[in-house]
């Protein structure tokens, strides 16, 4: 055994040199050295990766991978050695100073590596790594820890009573309480052993609790799998580099050891996080040949793929050829999705008397994506703050159904169900996109109050019932537009042209001088201009391309310009109620009929521009 670990001590030395780990454990040296300060412990992150290390030498390799705790034991003593050979760090005196943390870049792509967060047992008891994912769904406050202390004995005349040979430091699933309390003893004399508190090391922690990312699937209002699946929170620790290095509602992956925490009589599983990993999506690369194929015969007009999209969308739900405005309103929401927070956003407000219709298709439209979640109308839209579980008493902010549609969709259901508070509310996210949560100290253990916002990356649905009768559809033939045109729209970056800019600020400008009174002012909202192109980008991606063009513009204009009829009557453009679909999309005729109509809506568009613009230059190309 001990030709074994020496021979394991070696390699490491051998790893180290090859890694250029051995050149940052220097470096870290001479940070502690420079300081001329005496620690306690000194703390070493050492950066492994298992498959370098078990081509070097298996032993090893199994050794981090399955007994990382003894392995840090032996990394522990090579590093001392190297220290006092070197003469590294003139304050250290014993090796037991030195807490060396193994943080594996990636574990082995087998499954008994991966840790199931749904399946039953939670293998807490193996203190191995292990891979895992979920959605952090809370999130504490960052508080502090004791990394190490030094103890020393009681005893007068004992060797012990001073010096420092009886040094705690944390282990993984560790309480505080293990690493300092007041009963422990010396190992030689059996006397007390009594903390020197001005060597304590403390570090940053925050407790954060994830869950499956299966829990999307329940979320959706429906689900498409026929077995059965248990769904649980865990918790996770995030110590020291990797506090506040997760965001809640984002879905990461994970490597650390499980482990079991006492909290009084409660027992509770966790994992002591050594690296977290974002975990993004990958959308499919193409589009299916059918899809190709409609493409290729729409290719003589930039209006008729999406017209033919939004003709058969949802044919499940509601009959083709019916709801064709709010159906491509729909499309262009969808693809205009994305977890970045410079995005462009797109809110859909539905007024409408056919509840039970609209809600069946926005139910079904939030399934073709990742992240389209239903708000239940009995919790709360945007994040809370409570009472951390594990008895800290910090504060925890709990996710919310915003937060878990992050890059994705919240449909909120009808808006005349809520109090006008969380409608303000609502609004007030709408305009800023972030949300603000007020955590007072006092409350929450804390000596100051604290003040956190939040991204919120979503798009809203809702929609208000007006109340009328609904109306009448014709039934057609059933076809079905799958996710994969979705996934892969939404993930094409596109670049607006001057001609379509030029398009939608002439537009914009004419329209604020027509919708302005001497007592409102201007009807158009600030965010109008930025509408208007995220409405004109998300055409052009539901097109498969990747330039806006003036006639992408057209079509969000025609939108935009709709929705503000509905609301403050016909301006001076004066557009047809069905401004995008006038009539019946049947056969090749009635499309090349809708490319005419849009072709006179363009020239109706560029003179309301050139009367009331205040001298916006626009191509005036006629055909």
């Amino acid at each position: 055994m001990h030709k074994e670990i020496q021979k394991m001590k070696e390699i490491i030395l051998v790893y180290l040199d090859r890694s250029g780990g051995l050149e940052k454990f220097i470096h870290d040296c001479k940070r502690y050295n420079d300081s001329k300060q005496s620690y306690a412990v000194y703390r070493f992150v050492i950066s492994i990766n298992p498959s370098d290390v078990a081509e070097l030498d298996a032993t090893l390799g199994n050794c981090i991978l399955h007994k990382p705790m003894e392995a840090a034991g032996i990394f522990q003593s090579v590093c001392f050695v190297a220290i006092k050979t070197l003469s590294l760090i003139e304050q250290l005196q014993t090796e037991a100073q030195i807490s060396i943390l193994l943080k594996p870049t990636h574990l082995p792509p087998l499954p008994s590596y991966v840790l199931s967060l749904s399946a039953f047992p939670f293998n807490y008891s193996s203190k191995r790594f292990y891979m895992s994912e979920g959605i952090a769904i809370a999130m504490g406050t960052v508080t502090k820890y004791t990394q190490g202390a030094r103890f020393l004995c009681t005893g007068e005349t004992c060797p012990f009573s001073e010096g420092f040979r009886y040094i705690r430091v944390h282990l993984p699933g560790a309480t505080e309480s293990a690493t300092v309390r007041n009963d422990f003893v010396c190992g030689l004399c059996s006397s007390p052993l009594q903390e020197d508190m001005k060597f304590r090391v403390l570090g940053d922690k925050q407790i954060v609790e994830m869950i499956d990312a299966k829990v999307l699937h329940a979320l959706k209002g429906h689900s498409n799998h026929k077995s059965h699946f248990r769904i649980q929170t865990f918790t996770v620790f995030l110590r020291d580099e990797l506090a506040n290095r997760m965001t809640i509602g984002n879905h990461y992956k994970i490597i650390g050891i499980p482990a079991c925490v006492q909290n009084g009589p409660q027992a509770t599983a966790c994992i002591e996080v050594s690296s977290v990993q974002p975990c993004k999506p990958n959308g499919p690369s193409f589009i299916g040949e059918n899809f190709q194929y409609l493409l290729s015969l729409t290719s003589s007009s930039c209006w008729r793929f999406t017209a033919m999209l939004a003709n058969v969308f949802a044919s499940q739900v509601v009959p083709p050829g019916t709801y064709n405005t709010l159906k491509l309103a729909i499309l262009l929401s969808l693809v205009q999705t994305c977890e970045i927070e410079s995005a462009d956003y797109l809110d859909l407000l539905i007024v409408t008397s056919d509840t039970l219709i609209i809600d069946r298709l926005l139910n079904y439209s939030i399934c073709l994506l990742p992240r389209g979640i239903r708000h239940p109308s009995s919790s709360d839209i945007f994040p809370s703050v409570s009472k951390d579980k594990h008895g800290t008493g910090s504060a925890s902010i709990q996710a919310c159904s915003a937060l878990l549609a992050q890059g994705g969709i919240c449909y909120i259901g009808d808006l005349s169900s809520y109090k006008k508070d969380k409608l303000e509310l609502l609004q007030s996210v709408l305009e800023s996109r972030t949300t603000t949560l007020f955590i007072p100290g006092k409350k929450y253990g804390e000596e100051a109050d604290q003040q956190v916002t939040i991204a919120v990356q979503t798009n809203f649905w809702s929609y208000v019932d007006v109340g009328s009768s609904p109306k009448k559809h014709i039934a057609r033939d059933s076809f079905l537009i799958g996710q994969m045109l979705i996934l892969f729209a939404k993930n094409l970056h596109v670049q607006l042209s001057s001609e379509a800019e030029n398009l939608i600020q002439g537009y914009y400008l004419a329209s604020r001088r027509v919708r302005t009174d001497s007592v409102h002012g201007s009807k158009l909202s600030a965010s109008a201009l930025k509408i208007l192109i995220s409405l004109s980008k998300a055409h052009t991606k539901l097109s498969l391309r990747k330039k806006v063009l003036e006639e992408d513009a057209l079509i969000a204009i025609l939108l935009f310009e709709s929705s503000l009829t509905l609301k403050h009557g016909k301006s001076a453009l004066c557009i047809e109620p069905n401004a995008v679909f006038p009539f019946d999309l049947s056969d090749e005729n009635s499309l090349q009929q809708r490319d005419i109509y849009l072709l006179q809506c363009h020239h109706q568009l560029l003179q309301f521009i050139g009367a009331y613009g205040p001298g916006t230059y626009i191509s005036t190309n006629e055909e």
